[in-house]
């Protein structure tokens, strides 16, 4: 069973989105709150899989919450998918900064909202490959990048990996393109993470870009593929 917390000031919304996960069988809601200082509150009682947090909200707003969730060691098992009206602006890109799994604009069909509270359960960064192109060369190319030389602590496999990842790719399928098992891609995936400190696979995105490794608004070739 998927454990779900709402975090958002408008009861309507609130409601819709209970109704339409306690509906699914794998789904279910542990609480809701109307500000990010009492969805911080819930989300350290019920411990929930995913965290469903609007990103504007009085007395805290949806990207300090999630900062705070993400600082905190016992709240580690809690994935933060943000909800926004208005689809990839400057707040979605400061939240995964901060630690979300993922986002979600709240017009999204409701197939594809459970589809994404399954994905960020699993871990998976909930971001398509276009959109994390969009989202990317639109506000991480306005910042200045990182200095690539934090990748030197990854070896050439887990850069590799970790450019795939920045492209979308899933475990399943950045095994079949490197020609290696499932496991071995996952594993991969977590030694990058835990080497260059990053929460989930989203914030690996983030850095992969950051860090000039992927080039930012160009879709580009896969590695290990010709131009």
């Amino acid at each position: 069973m998927i454990r779900v917390l709402l975090v958002d000031d408008q009861p309507l919304i609130r409601a819709g989105f209970r109704a339409l996960l306690e509906a699914e069988d794998d789904l279910q809601v542990v609480g809701e709150a109307g500000d990010g200082a009492r969805g911080l509150a819930l989300v350290r009682e019920h411990l929930p899989d995913v965290a469903l947090v609007d990103v504007q909200m009085p007395v805290m707003d949806g990207i300090e919450t999630t900062r705070r969730i993400a600082a905190d060691p016992a709240l580690a098992g809690v994935h933060v998918v943000i909800l926004t009206n208005y689809g990839l602006d400057e707040y979605v890109f400061d939240a995964l900064r901060a630690g979300a799994t993922g986002f979600l604009v709240k017009d999204t069909e409701p197939a594809d909202l459970l589809h994404g509270v399954r994905v960020a359960a699993r871990g998976d960064a909930l971001l398509a490959p276009a959109v994390t192109r969009r989202l990317i060369g639109e506000f991480v190319a306005r910042r200045p990048l990182a200095s690539a030389t934090g990748l030197d602590v990854l070896t050439n496999r887990e850069r590799e990996v970790m450019a795939l990842v920045a492209h979308g790719l899933s475990n399943d399928e950045i095994a079949a393109h490197m020609v290696i098992s499932p496991a071995t891609a996952k594993t991969h995936v977590s030694r990058a993470m835990t080497k260059l400190g990053a929460r989930d696979r989203a914030q690996l995105v983030v850095l992969a870009y950051q860090c000039g490794l992927v080039t930012p608004g160009l879709p580009g070739t896969l590695p290990g593929q010709g131009a």
